[in-house]
């Protein structure tokens, strides 16, 4: 009797669940089971992988072994990511990258593109490395974690990192907006870390834009499929830059990824029904 009892409400929660992850409205089950699957699945394949690291840890090329299997899980979700001018990304050269920052999902579009840049060490915040174990895999496959509090610890291992760089010819991915932009209609003011690096190492920054995630949004429990465009602009130079014209700097690079933004922002808006849910900021 409780057998059967126990067997009917299994099956009722899993139809319930089933029924919930096929609709495309505000869902708040559908919103929380996909981010912690995203989660859930990227810790199990770093629990399995980190031992293989310890074979050359730290070692960006690690990275590469991992992504091949992680980038998969887009599918799952049932997300198109489209690059374009890749080729700019492919050159063999130290360079710093910097896009804009939306959701944890930045990763999952660095996962679908690490592959065309090649040798590849992200950036992250310290805090994150304590997420094992997909915090301990990501440090034994090159992600540098800095300590955002600390910003003479910061900059030391920044400079170390700088170094490397450009000796292994290596691109290292940071946000310069510091935080995840809630805000779609425009990019938020980007901190100087990033061109501080560039131009310490005289190596171009390579600006990259990600079209807003218009599937998502936080307020309203909304986690649809969809498609994001991933432009890659012309490398901006650095040779014969100093620390002064850091500002001058930022203040370029800040106004064309702008331009890109809302270019691509319309395009990806465009294309979509007129009744389709979603809201500019969320």
């Amino acid at each position: 009797m409780w057998y059967k009892i126990f067997i009917f409400t299994i099956v009722c929660v899993f139809t319930y669940i089933l029924k919930k992850l096929h609709d495309t409205g505000p869902n708040r089950v559908k919103f929380y089971f996909n981010f912690f699957l995203f989660y859930f699945l990227s810790s199990m394949l770093a629990a399995v992988i980190w031992p293989y690291f310890l074979l050359s840890p730290k070692n960006v090329r690690n990275a590469k072994i991992a992504v091949r299997l992680l980038k998969h899980i887009t599918k799952l979700y049932d997300l198109k990511w489209h690059l374009r001018d890749g080729k700019i990304l492919a050159e063999d050269r130290g360079a710093v990258i910097i896009s804009n920052h939306q959701s944890s999902l930045d990763i999952l579009g660095m996962f679908n593109i690490w592959e065309v840049v090649d040798k590849l060490a992200a950036i992250a915040k310290k805090e994150l490395f304590y997420v094992w174990p997909f915090g301990l895999s990501a440090y034994l496959a090159g992600v540098v974690y800095i300590d955002r509090r600390n910003a003479k610890g910061a900059y030391k291992q920044l400079k170390i990192t700088s170094e490397v760089m450009v000796k292994n010819k290596t691109k290292i991915w940071l946000f310069p907006e510091g935080t995840r932009n809630k805000d779609y209609t425009k990019l938020q003011p980007f901190k100087k870390g990033a061109f501080n690096i560039a131009v310490a190492a005289q190596v171009p920054i390579i600006p990259v834009v990600f079209s807003p995630y218009y599937f998502i949004n936080k307020e309203k429990y909304i986690f649809n499929k969809g498609h994001v465009i991933i432009q890659c602009l012309e490398p901006v130079p650095t040779v014969g830059l100093t620390m002064e014209d850091v500002p001058d700097l930022i203040d370029r690079v800040h106004q064309k990824m702008s331009v890109a933004y809302q270019e691509i922002s319309k395009e990806v808006f465009s294309s979509l029904p007129a009744d389709y849910p979603v809201t500019l900021v969320g």
